[in-house]
C-alpha cells in the first residue's frame, strides 16, 4: 500500500474547504483501490460517515465531494445529538467492477491508520456486508449484518427520519402533520427511497416515483400497484405534487428544476439536493419549504451510531423520531430570525459544537 498523507492546509484551502481537520489519500495498486478519507471536525468525539464508492468522473470530483459530504455530517451529527464530528470518505471507482475482498481490506487498514479518528459506515455503492469485510482489517467501522453484531442497512431508520421530518413540515405549512392525501414525488427508489414510499402509502399520501434504475421502479410497483411513475427527473419535479422528495443522489436541484416545481415542500433524504446555495433562496422566493437534507435524512447516522454502545432498535428507533421536533424548531428559529432554514440549521449546530465541544478542552484526571 502507498500513498497516504494528509493534505497540506494550503492545498484544502484551494478547494474552498479550508476548516477541514485532514484529509488523507490512500492508494493500493494491486487491489485497485483509490480512496479519500476527509476528517472534517472532531470536536464532538471520533468523526462518523460513510464510505460512498462511485465512478467519479476525475480524483478532483471525489475531493470535491467527500470535503462537501464530510462537513456535512458536522452538522449532522450535531443536530442529531451525537457525540461525533463529520468525516466521509470515498473509493473512486465502479463497485460493481471493483468491489472486491482486497480492495476492501486493505481500505479497513487505511481507516486503522487513523486510530480511531475516523469511523466508517456504509454510504452510496457500499452495503454491510462490506463493513463486515473492512472490520476484518480495522475495528473503527459500524453498519455491519446483524449476524456480526451490527444493526444491518442503515435505510431503515433514514427513511423514517425524512418520513417525520416531512410530516413537521407539512405542519409549517399546512397547519396539520398528516400526509393523508397529499401527493408526494419519491425522485429516486434505492435503500432509502423505497422505504420512503412504504411510511407515505401508510399514510395515506398519493405517490409519484421516479427512478434511472428500471429494476429500482419494478421492485416498488411489486409492493404497492398503485404508485404513479414518472418518465424522467425533469417529469417528475414539474408533476403537479404537494412535496418533492429528492431520496437519489445530490444536486438535483437546480435553476431549472425550482421554475418548473409546483410542489411547495422539499423534503427527501438525498445529501447536497441543492445544486449551489443559492437555489434555497429560489425555493424561498416561489413560497417552497425547504427541509434541510442533512436535518431529516440524520436517521441513518443514528442508526449506525447505536452500534457503537451496543445496539438497540428501539433506542435508534426513537431517537431518530425526534427528527420530527428538530425539524419543527429549525423551521420555528427560520421564521423568527428571518433566515432560510438552512442557515437556522447551520447555527443551531455550530452553537452545539461549540457549546459541547469546548469541554474537549477542560483538563480531565486519568480514569
Amino acid at each position: 500500500m502507498t500513498n497516504v498523507f494528509a493534505m497540506p492546509q494550503e492545498a484544502v484551502g484551494t478547494t474552498g474547504q479550508a476548516d477541514h481537520e485532514q484529509v488523507v489519500f490512500c492508494q493500493d495498486r494491486r487491489s485497485g483501490l483509490r480512496a479519500i478519507i476527509a476528517v472534517h471536525s472532531t470536536e464532538l468525539g471520533p468523526s462518523l460517515g460513510g464510505t460512498r464508492f462511485f465512478p467519479y468522473p476525475s480524483e478532483d470530483d471525489a475531493l470535491a465531494d467527500v470535503l462537501r459530504l464530510s462537513r456535512a455530517m458536522s452538522y449532522k451529527n450535531a443536530l442529531a445529538g451525537l457525540d461525533h464530528g463529520g468525516g466521509k470518505a470515498v473509493i473512486i471507482g465502479d463497485p460493481g467492477q471493483l468491489r472486491s475482498e482486497p480492495l476492501l481490506r486493505a481500505y479497513g487498514r487505511f481507516v486503522a491508520s487513523l486510530g480511531g479518528r475516523y469511523i466508517t459506515a456504509c454510504d452510496v455503492g457500499t452495503r454491510s456486508e462490506d463493513m463486515d469485510v473492512i472490520a476484518r482489517e480495522c475495528r473503527f467501522v459500524t453498519g455491519r449484518t446483524p449476524a456480526n453484531g451490527g444493526a444491518g442497512d442503515s435505510g431503515v431508520l433514514t427513511a423514517l427520519g425524512v418520513f417525520h421530518g416531512m410530516r413537521a413540515a407539512a405542519e409549517h405549512a399546512w397547519g396539520d402533520a398528516g400526509l393523508a392525501g397529499r401527493r408526494v414525488g419519491v425522485e429516486g427508489v434505492g435503500k432509502v427511497g423505497h422505504r420512503l414510499v412504504g411510511h407515505l402509502i401508510e399514510a395515506g399520501a398519493e405517490v409519484t416515483i421516479g427512478d434511472v434504475s428500471e429494476a429500482a421502479v419494478r421492485r416498488v410497483l411489486a409492493r404497492h400497484p398503485g404508485v404513479r411513475v414518472a418518465r424522467s427527473t425533469a417529469e417528475l419535479a414539474a408533476a403537479d405534487l404537494d412535496i418533492l422528495s429528492p431520496c437519489a443522489l445530490g444536486g438535483t436541484l437546480s435553476e431549472e428544476t425550482v421554475a418548473a416545481m409546483k410542489a411547495k415542500i422539499v423534503c427527501g433524504g438525498a445529501n447536497n439536493q441543492l445544486a449551489h446555495p443559492g437555489v434555497e433562496k429560489l425555493l424561498a422566493d416561489r413560497g417552497i419549504l425547504y427541509a434541510p437534507d442533512y436535518v431529516v435524512n440524520a436517521g441513518g447516522v443514528i442508526q449506525v451510531a447505536g452500534e457503537l454502545a451496543g445496539f438497540s432498535f428501539e433506542r435508534a428507533r426513537d431517537r431518530a423520531e425526534q427528527i420530527f421536533g428538530t425539524t419543527a424548531r429549525i423551521f420555528a428559529l427560520a421564521d423568527a430570525e428571518s433566515v432560510p432554514p438552512s442557515v437556522a440549521a447551520d447555527r443551531l449546530a455550530e452553537r452545539r459544537i461549540a457549546d459541547v465541544g469546548r469541554l474537549r478542552g477542560l483538563w480531565l484526571p486519568c480514569q
